[in-house]
This record gives structure tokens, sequence and C-alpha cells, in this order.
């Protein structure tokens, strides 16, 4: 039997990173392939219904699925995560010159956000300004940029937008993964000591391998060791991990996932049976 992944082609070096580690797998006596999707929809959906036994998920991804398992009496498991995947924020970031102080402050305004379907630059920071009494099209508006939809946030190009939005003078404030407002200072689209924090959302965690109903237990647990014993100090192995921006597998988990799984039913993004119900998002 051959163990078959599931993943989203957000970018081409996504066949660089999975050809090198399935040839890294096999060596090493798990038989592994892997097909690529288009977006994270029919990824989870394909991963319940047994067309692939384990998926490289976003954290949307994982909801999702997870909620279409639940729905048919089964459960998944997230098996790996990276070192990078775990206990991250997302910021609402103001210009330095702003007079913008706080949450409160950003009443009336405009806010600049990623793509529809982005947990880091729009459902995580969009369900803390709701928690501070500012909602969309009543004392807020939200300038949204829907880049990459279907990518669930992994095409990072809404984000930046949104940061060039607020530079530009075209929003008030900008929602981000607190790493991606470092990469933008590196870039210059946020130079350095141009903006300012006004709210970070709680910590949460991001990508994970769920494994699926179909998956045979004796691969899914070799997978899960050769995964975790891939070492950063290995010549061949450390140009894939760089481009997939870990420098070690951890142990997955779900316990950072709660968060999302609030701002999705805040606004109906899915139903509890996994549904796509969210109003204008066509992956």
């Amino acid at each position: 039997m051959t163990l078959v992944m599931g993943a989203v082609a957000y970018d081409p070096k996504v066949v660089t990173i999975w050809d090198g580690f399935r040839r890294h797998l096999a060596d090493r006596g798990l038989p592994f392939d892997f097909v690529l999707y288009s977006h994270y929809e029919r990824q989870a959906a394909d991963l319940v219904n047994g067309r692939i036994d384990a998926a490289w998920n976003s954290p949307l991804a994982w909801v999702r699925a997870r909620r279409l398992a639940a729905a048919r009496g089964a459960s998944l498991e997230a098996l790996v995560m990276r070192d990078t995947d775990r206990d991250l924020r997302s910021l609402i970031v103001v210009r330095a010159d702003s007079g913008i102080e706080n949450l409160q402050d950003l009443t009336e305004r405009t806010i600049a956000t990623g793509a529809i379907d982005s947990p880091q630059a729009n459902l995580l920071p969009m369900s803390l300004l709701r928690r501070h009494g500012l909602v969309p099209g009543k004392n807020l508006t939200v300038r949204r940029f829907d880049v990459g939809v279907g990518l669930h946030g992994d095409h990072i190009g809404g984000e930046r937008d949104a940061a060039r939005a607020l530079m530009a003078g075209a929003a008030d404030a900008a929602c981000m993964i607190d790493a991606n407002h470092l990469l933008f200072a590196r870039e210059g689209v946020l130079p350095t000591g141009s903006t300012r924090i006004i709210g970070e959302t709680e910590q949460y965690d991001h990508c994970n391998m769920t494994i699926g109903p179909s998956a045979d237990a004796g691969e899914v647990a070799l997978f899960k060791e050769l995964l975790l014993a891939m070492s950063y100090d290995d010549a061949a192995l450390r140009p894939l991990l760089d481009l997939e921006g870990l420098k070690l597998w951890c142990p997955g988990r779900t316990t950072g996932y709660s968060a999302l799984e609030t701002a999705v039913d805040e606004i109906g993004f899915y139903g509890s049976d996994g549904d796509v119900r969210a109003d204008g998002y066509r992956p």
C-alpha cells in the first residue's frame, strides 16, 4: 500500500518540498505519494471521503475536516505540525503617526484585511475586533483583499496588500500575523518604525498533518516516526525544511484551534457539519 497525502499548491515550491520528502520517506521504507489541490475545501472533503489518507492542512481546513468527519461519526488525527505552527498571534497594526492608540479608536474607521478565508489576516483578528464592540457595517468599515481565495491565507498576497493599503492611507489599520509583520518590515512594505501594534489575538496554532479514516495504522506510525526524525543538520533535508519553514516536526495537537472554531461560528463560515456557508466565498 501507499500512503497518499494531499497538499494545496499555493506556491510552486510545494512540488519541490513534497517530492523531496517523498523520496526521503521512500528510501526509509514508507511507500508515499502526494496529490496537489487548487484549494483546501476539496482537499478536506477528499480526506474525509477516503480519497486521500492524509492532508497537509491549514488551520481552517482542519476545522472543516474535523466537522465533516464528526458529522459522519468519524474522527481525525493531527499527527504532526511544524515548530513554527505553534503559539502564533495575529496583530492589528496602525501607522505610527496615526494617533490611534487602542482598538476603540478604530470606531468609524477603515481596517484592511487579507482574504475572506485567511485565519491569520481576517477571521481571527476580526473576531478580536468584534469582542471589542467593533462590528463591520455598523461602526467599522472593512476593506478586504481577496487574493488567493481558497488557499486559506497561505498565499499572503492579500495580507501584503492590506499592509500596503495601510501605508498608502487607504486604511486606518491592517490585520496580519506576527511573522508577516516582521517579513513586511524586511521587504520594506512596512518600513521599520512606521507602524504600531494596538491589538493582538490570543495565541493559536497553524497547520497540521491531518490523518483521515482511510489511512493504514502501520503506515501512519512509520510516517510520524520518519517526520519527527527529520534533522535540520541533515544537509540533504535542510533546503526542504527551509522551504517548508521549519527546523523540526513536532507532535500534533488540537488545543490551539479553539479561537478559530469560535471565529468560524461567529460568522457562520462553516456549519457544524462542515458545510461551506460563508457569503461570497467561492474557492
